[in-house]
């Protein structure tokens, strides 16, 4: 297990990377929605989280538009049709309803997870 630590001359915070479900962005704050269904709001902003994502040894977040980040191993359904992205896993224990996402945004995300899975399953 893995762990986000984000630091700040006046807090400290650590979260096991697998209890993320997704980050929403609220103004100067961002909020980390964790797989027991609850939501912890942090005063950082979206991006300086996306920074520390990317100091993870295995990164498994990726961005989706502007206001969101979400842990690719609990996507569960991209619909572009209805704008939505659905979560489940094995460590999920909260209710989650469909997330609204922009078509661009979703459209991204899945071609990103496609290519991916082409590149697992040829190498």
């Amino acid at each position: 297990m893995e762990w986000l630590k984000i630091s700040t001359s006046s807090m400290l915070v650590r979260v096991a990377e697998e209890e993320i479900v997704f980050v929403r962005a609220d103004g100067n704050y961002s909020d980390l929605v964790l797989t027991n269904g609850k939501t912890r709001s942090m005063p950082f902003q979206l991006h300086y989280l996306e920074d520390a994502f990317q100091k993870l040894n295995t990164n498994m977040f990726v961005r989706v538009g502007r206001s969101l980040i979400v842990n690719k191993r609990y996507i569960y359904i991209i619909n572009l049709a209805d704008g939505t992205l659905r979560f489940s896993g094995q460590n999920i224990t909260g209710e989650f309803k469909p997330l609204r996402v922009s078509r661009e945004a979703l459209k991204a995300l899945k071609e990103q997870l496609e290519q991916e899975a082409e590149r697992d399953n040829n190498g």
